[in-house]
């Protein structure tokens, strides 16, 4: 059975897993910079690729040990090649490279966004290709058709913001602090969704495209009015997110044939309400609804391992000399999208 060692470092979380092809988490350590980076309200790349060089290593050594396993045991060593902050990918890109290099190793080089998109196949064995996905998280928010490794079909994008990052900045204006997807989650189930009127931006538009920032501006307005409590705005705020997920995501199940399931990963999908509302949209359409656990739905290292997986069972490795990738889409072929800015 083979095994691979799992490096991540594309934001603010310093992860390290051991997974097997099984489909078994031997063992997977994830360190937080939630303390360094919430006096800043966000997070701060420098403070962010500091703390993976200093974190990295410790965290490897680590999962080794608690599976009883040494480099000599793995068949291979997958890390986060991009997108993210450029520098800590390049802190596990570079530790992977000479990990491989001192076992004689091969190197798989992740993309980020693959590692969501195959994530839910870690935790559900049956989960077949072709199936469409809904990536969501705090620099991401797109619609994709996953034929299988390496293909990807992209359907729709952001033309602005992220959902995730819409969620953080709400909890900024509304003084929740950072993490703010949480928070506002959190929020929002003391507070009433129609006591706030918020626009629902490209909602029954004919592209399956997404838009957050006039959302995010209402909220500021709404919060600056003075006239509404804190829990209304977070309430009326996610319903209104999930309101224009449910719709897009409608358009785009409407574009595409024989797909196996709605799949839902990425940060935001640990969002009950919003995971709630594609399930019910799943049944509608008479598909299957999958989202991983909620471990597996912020950045970790076990699903780069298990793409690492997906990828070497393909007879795929990267050479020494790959080189770290600060924007990566899973479609390059994909149009551009007027209006959409690098993150799309």
């Amino acid at each position: 059975m083979e095994t691979v060692l799992g490096i991540e470092s594309s934001c603010d979380e310093t992860a390290a897993a051991l997974v097997t092809g099984d489909r078994t988490i031997l063992a997977q350590r994830i360190a937080s910079q939630d303390e360094a980076h919430r006096p800043y309200g966000g997070i701060v790349p420098e403070i962010a690729a500091r703390a993976h060089a200093e974190r990295l290593a410790p965290l490897i050594e680590a999962v080794l040990a608690e599976a009883d396993m040494s480099l000599d045991d793995v068949d291979a060593i997958a890390a986060t090649a991009g997108p993210g902050l450029i520098g800590g990918v390049m802190v596990g890109l570079v530790t992977a490279k000479a990990l491989a290099m001192a076992s004689d190793k091969p190197l798989i080089a992740i993309n980020h966004l693959e590692g969501h998109a195959l994530s839910p196949r870690l935790s559900d064995e049956t989960l077949a290709f072709p199936y469409l996905l809904l990536l969501v998280s705090g620099g991401h928010c797109q619609l994709l058709l996953v034929e299988g490794v390496g293909r990807y079909r992209r359907l729709a994008t952001t033309i602005d913001d992220a959902l995730g990052e819409a969620f953080d900045k709400t909890a900024k204006m509304l003084g929740l602090g950072y993490p703010g997807g949480p928070a506002v989650e959190r929020l929002a189930a003391e507070g009433d969704p129609e006591a706030v009127s918020l626009p629902r931006p490209l909602l029954g538009s004919s592209e399956p495209h997404f838009s957050f920032a006039g959302l995010k501006s209402a909220v500021l307005r709404a919060k600056q009015s003075g006239e509404h409590e804190d829990a209304d705005i977070a309430a009326a705020f996610q319903q209104a997110a999930i309101d224009c997920v449910v719709d897009r995501t409608r358009r785009a199940i409407e574009r595409v044939d024989d797909v196996n399931a709605l799949v839902v990963a990425g940060g935001v999908a640990a969002n009950a309400a919003v995971r709630l509302a594609l399930e019910e949209l799943a049944d509608t359409n008479g598909l299957r609804f999958v989202a991983p656990p909620l471990s597996l739905c912020t950045d970790n290292a076990a699903m780069i391992a298990w793409a690492g997986l997906e990828r070497l069972a393909t007879g795929q490795n990267d050479p020494l000399d790959f080189v770290a990738r600060p924007r990566w889409p899973l479609d390059p072929d994909a149009e551009p999208v007027r209006g959409a800015g690098v993150k799309a």
